[in-house]
C-alpha cells in the first residue's frame, strides 16, 4: 500500500497538514487512524481538518465524551478520543455502529484501545516526536486511502 513519510516543523505546520488532508478527501466514508504519544500533534491535526471543512469555533480533542460527531454540508464527520476507553466494547454504546451507517469520516485517536472493535484504516497517521518538530508516516490501507494519498497536496510546511 501506498505510504508517505514527512516532516512538520510546528503547530502551525500540523494544522496546515490537516487542512491538505480535508482537501484530499475523497467523498463517502473513510476511517483515519490517529497514533502518536501524548502530545504527539494528533489532536491539532485534527484541528486543522475540521477547520478547513468549515468546522467554526474551538476544536478541542474529545478526551472525556469520547466521540463529538460534526454535520457538515454533505458529510458527517466524527472525531474519537479513545485515551479513555476502558474497554473496546464501549464502543457499541458510543454510536460507532450509527456513525459507520451514515457513512461518516471518523478520526479516530488511540485507535489501538478500541482494537477489535473499530473498521480498519483507511489511512494511518503515525506521529512522533522529532526535537521540536514531528515526523509523520502516512499509510493507506484501503483503496480510498490510496486515493486520498494520492491526491494530496502537501504544504510547504510538511515536506
Amino acid at each position: 500500500m501506498n505510504e508517505r513519510r514527512l516532516e512538520v516543523a510546528d503547530e502551525a505546520a500540523m494544522r496546515a497538514l490537516g487542512a491538505a488532508l480535508a482537501r484530499a478527501l475523497p467523498p463517502g466514508a473513510l476511517v483515519i487512524h490517529l497514533q502518536g504519544d501524548l502530545g504527539a500533534g494528533k489532536t491539532t491535526l485534527a484541528r486543522g481538518l475540521l477547520q478547513a471543512l468549515g468546522v467554526t469555533g474551538h476544536v478541542r480533542s474529545p478526551t472525556y465524551t469520547l466521540v463529538e460527531p460534526y454535520e457538515l454540508p454533505g458529510r458527517t464527520l466524527a472525531h474519537l478520543d479513545l485515551y479513555r476507553l476502558a474497554d473496546p466494547e464501549e464502543l457499541e454504546w458510543l454510536g460507532l455502529r450509527d456513525l459507520m451507517a451514515e457513512e461518516a469520516v471518523l478520526l479516530i485517536e488511540w485507535p489501538e484501545r478500541g482494537q477489535g472493535f473499530l473498521p480498519p484504516a483507511d489511512l494511518r497517521v503515525a506521529i512522533e516526536h522529532a526535537g521540536d518538530g514531528r515526523r509523520l508516516w502516512l499509510r493507506a490501507g484501503s483503496p480510498a486511502g490510496e486515493r486520498l494519498l494520492e491526491s494530496l497536496q502537501l504544504p510547504t510546511s510538511a515536506q
